[in-house]
């Protein structure tokens, strides 16, 4: 796996083997920060990866612009394998790992993001949850973007406070963008 564009473009972060994390593909992350343009992000973004795995989009939003991220898993083996990922980019002072379940994350322990990453288990319906939890707790930022990740198929329904803007389907997995209306 690469860096897609900006200032890390080309440079490789590491997935640990197995399939216990399923990362973000070059592809659909290029599909995503395409679309993430019409809303002027990620620039100078405050991000906020949740099930964040290896830490491919918040690294991807940082490469192109982002000011800060915070990176969000209960699984021991994605956080260590994000925190390699930020250290080989050398954005250490840029970054910050949460070891917690995003289903219960606590209060907020960053300033709330102005983007939001989710790309939780397929098949788990942790979407809503997951916004719902995170708005509650002071994650998120009034009028944030909000991008979850799904199985090709899956409608999830999201909070009333979250506004659909738009979905986009690639190579078996489906993206929604939300607004998240504080």
């Amino acid at each position: 796996m690469r860096i897609a564009a900006g200032e890390f473009r080309s440079r490789k972060i590491v997935a640990p083997p197995g399939d216990d994390i399923r990362p973000t593909s070059d592809m659909m992350r290029q599909v995503i920060f395409n679309m993430l343009q019409k809303y002027g992000l990620p620039a100078d973004a405050i991000v906020l990866d949740a099930f964040c795995g290896t830490g491919a989009l918040g690294l991807e939003a940082l490469s192109r612009g982002a000011a800060s991220c915070v990176f969000i898993d209960k699984s021991r083996k994605s956080i260590d394998c994000c925190r390699e990922n930020i250290a080989s980019l050398k954005v250490d002072g840029k970054t910050r790992t949460v070891h917690r379940d995003v289903l219960t994350p606590g209060s907020a322990e960053a300033p709330p993001a102005s983007l939001v990453f989710l790309d939780p288990p397929y098949r788990k319906d942790f979407i809503a949850p997951a916004l719902a939890a995170l708005a509650a707790c002071g994650w998120i930022a009034p009028g944030a973007v909000c991008v979850a990740e799904a199985e090709e198929g899956a409608c999830p329904a999201a909070p009333e406070e979250f506004a659909l803007l738009n979905s986009r389907s690639h190579g078996g997995t489906e993206i929604f963008f939300y607004r998240y209306a504080g």
